[in-house]
């Protein structure tokens, strides 16, 4: 018997279907690889771990790199963290709030604009970019523009605040690398008209001055703020002001209408002034605001208040007389009158003719302490507490010696603010309560605090038609409205003693007297004489038209009807009682 020998295919099949049936083993172990021993597993477990680990590293090393390049995209401009801080999120802020007038008309506000940026690593030409850019845009500086353009920096300013049309033109560059960040740009639609009173914003829309300052955070809050201003009368204030000062030649002027029943300023006005659009062209002495801040000593019309102190204290009655035959001497400093009587004078002659003697001598018999706490009590001692920024703090006279009572008397040696003039009148002549100046419309009412008593008032009103009627006013007069006022004429301060040419020239004004709702001030610094006024540069003759002028434009507008010569809003005569002033005149 020949033993079968099995070929290498049976051999094979043989082998794996026995390996594959044994007992015990997996039935695909014929597929498996070989077992490994542990020191070859562990190896490769590490292996696995430190792969793991480098490709976590990887990964967060690329994310730490892209947050920087978007980080470096942002400030890549040159450094102002603030520009780009407001670049990157300007876009989703909301516009700042407006201000109106108390009419409600819009006095600044907010327009959607966008501002020009490039990723100078993304231009191909840089050179080429530059041209076509200064041809889009001719204010662009091209060695500045080109200079950014070859920075190499992922964000570079261009342009802020582009109008639709320049967007338009360089849109239509088709230029890789330029693209545009969202932005509000601040909008005064009515020019210099109120920009002393609002103020500007910066490049970044944050208030630095006036109002847009006093009250930035509210107004970025998009707070809607109202004012007392009527842009109507503060048209009219400021129109007639600047035609006083091209007039008669002045450096500045400024002007207040108020409201004396609650201190709204209805009006103020600071010339020069500028275009809050553009403030960074605006000269120096245009951004100083002399209704507020400027301080000056504002001559005969303190003579208001010597009057009312000296009535409302009970030094002088009306019958009182102060001898004016002479000048009078004082140590080394001789006070006299512009118009000299040489004379007695009766009290209500005092302020008509407004004699420097008359009251000088009125304010010595009232004294230091009594003359300082009513001047206290007038806030004008003290900076007012009205909502601007700028605002300037009365220069006192220290130590406050006999001779400064005298001249204090008659508008020298104390330098206050036309504003603090204007509240200081309003007080007088509203029945003798003072309240503090506003331009911002109040949410609820403020106590006033008495000053006068409300006879006091009254007679100062009295004398104040008779210097309009028959004193050194007659120019501030208006048919039907019954004006009272009192001129102020002062020289100004040199540097060794007081310029005989260099004037503050003033009026201050109440209307209707009988029943004041409106106190309006004009004030001209350095003004000239002219032709018109006989070359006078005095308050009676520069100052006191431009506050004729204005209430005859505004009354009008704010209601008040005019009446036949002086009598009271129910139609009652107020002649008489007007006249009261006269019979104690000797002239």
């Amino acid at each position: 018997m020949i033993d079968h020998v099995p070929t290498d295919a049976t051999a094979a099949r043989g082998a794996a279907g026995s390996r594959a049936f044994r007992p015990g083993r997996h039935p695909h172990a014929a597929y498996l690889p070989p077992r490994l021993d542990g020191r070859v597993r562990r190896t490769l477990a590490l292996g696995r771990v430190r792969l793991l680990v480098a490709g976590t590293a990887m990964l967060l090393a690329f994310a730490a790199v892209g947050g920087r390049l978007t980080q470096l995209a942002a400030v890549g401009a040159g450094g102002s963290g603030d520009i780009v801080a407001g670049a990157a999120t300007a876009g989703t802020i909301q516009p700042r709030g407006k201000i109106v007038d108390r009419n409600g008309e819009v006095l600044a506000t907010d327009l959607a604009t966008a501002s020009l940026y490039a990723n100078a690593r993304r231009l191909l030409d840089p050179e080429e970019a530059a041209l076509a850019l200064v041809n889009a845009l001719p204010d662009l500086d091209h060695a500045a523009t080109l200079k950014r353009l070859r920075s190499g920096r992922t964000f570079v300013w261009l342009r802020r605040n582009l109008t639709p049309r320049e967007q338009w033109e360089v849109n239509r560059l088709g230029i890789p690398g330029l693209d545009f960040v969202p932005e509000y740009n601040r909008v005064y639609p009515h020019g210099p008209l109120l920009s002393h009173v609002l103020g500007f914003v910066d490049r970044d829309n944050r208030g630095i001055a006036g109002l847009e300052k006093t009250f930035d955070a509210s107004l970025n809050d998009g707070d809607v703020l109202r004012l007392t201003i009527d842009l109507r009368v503060q048209h009219a204030l400021r129109e007639e002001l600047r035609a006083a000062m091209i007039e008669h030649d002045a450096k500045g002027a400024a002007g207040i209408v108020l409201d004396t029943r609650s201190g709204e300023v209805v009006a103020l006005v600071s010339l020069p002034d500028f275009d809050p659009n553009h403030p960074g062209k605006a000269r120096e002495r245009s951004l100083f605001n002399r209704a507020t801040l400027g301080v000056y000593e504002l001559g005969s019309t303190f003579k208001i208040f010597t009057t009312a102190i000296a009535l409302d204290s009970g030094v002088a009655t009306m019958e009182q007389r102060y001898d004016a035959t002479r000048p009078l001497t004082v140590a080394s400093h001789t006070i006299r009158d512009y118009h000299a009587k040489r004379r007695w004078l009766s009290l209500p002659e005092v302020f008509m003719f407004s004699s420097n003697i008359g009251a000088a001598r009125m304010a010595l018999d009232i004294g230091a302490a009594t003359q300082q706490d009513y001047l206290r009590r007038l806030g004008l001692l003290d900076a007012p507490a009205i909502e601007l920024p700028e605002v300037g703090r009365p220069l006192v006279p220290s130590p406050w010696r006999p001779v400064n009572t005298m001249t204090i008397g008659f508008g020298h040696g104390l330098a206050v603010s036309p504003l603090q003039l204007a509240s200081g009148a309003a007080t007088v002549v509203n029945g003798g309560v003072r309240n503090e100046p506003t331009l911002v419309a109040r949410s609820g009412t403020v106590p006033p605090v008495r000053v006068f008593d409300a006879s006091t008032s009254r007679q100062i009103r009295r004398l104040m038609r008779l210097a309009v009627t028959d004193g050194t006013g007659r120019r501030a007069d208006v048919a039907g409205y019954a004006v009272g006022g009192k001129t102020g004429t002062a020289e100004k301060p040199g540097g060794t003693g007081y310029e005989g040419s260099a004037l503050i020239s003033s009026f201050v004004a109440a209307f209707p007297i009988d029943d004041p709702r409106y106190v309006v001030l004009a004030m001209l610094d350095e003004p000239s004489g002219s032709n018109g006024t006989r070359g006078y540069a005095t308050g009676g003759w520069v100052a006191a038209p431009v506050v004729g002028a204005v209430i005859a434009r505004m009354a009008p507008m704010l209601g008040v009807a005019p009446v036949d010569g002086d009598v009271r809003p129910d139609g009652s005569p107020g002649g008489d009682e007007f006249a009261e002033g006269r019979k104690f005149a000797s002239y």
